[in-house]
């Protein structure tokens, strides 16, 4: 059964009357382990959902609201290491690696910190103050960010990269972050609530919660992946659209790695039905405003069919007609059989793309590529798959 294509998009129907809500402060209506989660920060909510997807993301805020503080303090309730390193006052040998000779060869010897992580094996490293580091400096950062090697030392999959970072006007010497880190980040905007400040200060704020993915929740990326292919499919000018000023390139902005991203966070999200305020703050920090609330507004209005249910019955199954709608739909329908390849999945994705696109051939040609590129060993395409022969042609997907 699907549970991701159809319920994502009704549930964010509702993010009007959730946004009319405090924009930050919010009871998130989600459930763990049977019981509602108390009141939380959005931005924190989202950056724990980041943490818990792999994604790495950047706090924005003002100095002194706080995030530092609520980095550490997420890492702490969650009983893993926080390694803070100061971006500011290192140098980029600090990322890049040190250059030793080692047997008559050159490596590049990672620092302390790294070390510690890699023999932790899980844990955050948290890079605070990063709009402050000098170019060179978050040029030695982009592999780490991205790739998370420090010098030769590759860290383990489980570490955690957050970010913390005040707008260059409100830095000590602050610079915008170059495009090429900045893609590499969920960018998340940081603010405070006076009243729960004023709370906080006299009973104490309360502990952050790292939510627990559950173990299978990767299975929701193929779904999820079919949405953002569907949105791009009908708006391929937003598959890569880099700012052209670079205030607005030192944040979130469209790009195969950051539409990769919200594929991530959406799936995540998913799979422990997270607030629609938060699947806004995730789309939004990946690949900013423009794209982003245009993706949302289109996938609110969605309706598609439940995937698993048009392979086991194509006929039963009412398609979309309006043509952006019926390639998000044609897309989740390949996104599972990509994410379950069998040869009778496969067969019947055929007569799925086959019977929605009859009187469209051009949409299901996208479609009908991928399950060309996918045929399992030994099989032949069936007939249903010689209709979209001239359309691929003519697009030049075939040779």
């Amino acid at each position: 059964m699907c549970v991701a294509l159809v319920p994502l998009a009704a549930r964010y129907r509702s993010v009007g009357e959730t946004i009319e809500r405090n924009d930050r402060w919010i009871s998130v209506s989600m459930k763990q382990n049977g019981t509602m989660t108390p009141p939380t920060n959005v931005s924190l909510e989202a950056l724990s959902l980041a943490i818990a997807a792999g994604v790495p993301a950047v706090l924005w805020g003002s100095p002194g609201t706080g995030k530092s503080s609520a980095v550490m303090a997420l890492a702490e309730s969650a009983g893993i290491s926080c390694e803070v390193v100061i971006a500011s006052i290192r140098e980029p040998s600090d990322f890049s690696g040190l250059p030793i000779i080692v047997d008559g060869g050159v490596r590049f010897a990672p620092p302390q910190w790294g070390k510690n992580l890699a023999d932790q094996g899980s844990g955050v490293l948290f890079l605070d103050e990063i709009s402050t580091a000098p170019p060179a400096v978050q040029a030695a950062l982009l592999r780490v960010v991205l790739e998370r090697v420090v010098g030769d030392l590759a860290l383990p999959s489980d570490i955690a990269i957050v970010a913390a970072a005040n707008p260059p006007d409100q830095a000590a010497d602050g610079w915008d972050l170059s495009a090429p880190l900045a893609n590499r980040f969920c960018h998340l905007d940081w603010s405070v609530n006076a009243q729960d400040v004023a709370a906080g200060l006299v009973a104490g704020f309360p502990k952050p919660v790292l939510p627990k993915l559950p173990v299978s929740w990767d299975k929701q990326v193929p779904l999820a992946a079919g949405l953002v292919s569907g949105f791009l499919g009908t708006r391929p000018s937003l598959v890569s659209a880099p700012p052209s000023d670079r205030s607005s390139a030192g944040r979130a902005w469209p790009s195969p790695r950051t539409w990769e991203m919200t594929i991530r966070l959406l799936a995540a999200a998913q799979a422990i039905q997270a607030d629609v305020s938060v699947i806004r703050s995730l789309v939004l920090g990946a690949v900013g405003n423009g794209a982003g609330l245009e993706f949302l507004a289109w996938l609110e209005s969605l309706d598609l069919p439940d995937p698993e249910a048009a392979l086991a019955n194509p006929a039963a199954v009412v398609f979309p007609k309006r043509g952006d709608r019926l390639y998000a739909a044609l897309s989740g329908v390949v996104a599972v059989v990509v994410a379950n390849l069998t040869a009778d999945r496969w067969v019947a994705a055929w007569k799925v793309i086959a019977l929605a696109t009859e009187d469209a051939p051009d949409i299901g040609a996208m479609s009908a590529r991928v399950l060309a590129q996918i045929r399992p060993e030994g099989l032949s395409a069936p007939a249903e798959a010689a209709a979209f022969v001239p359309v691929m042609r003519d697009a030049g997907m075939l040779l």
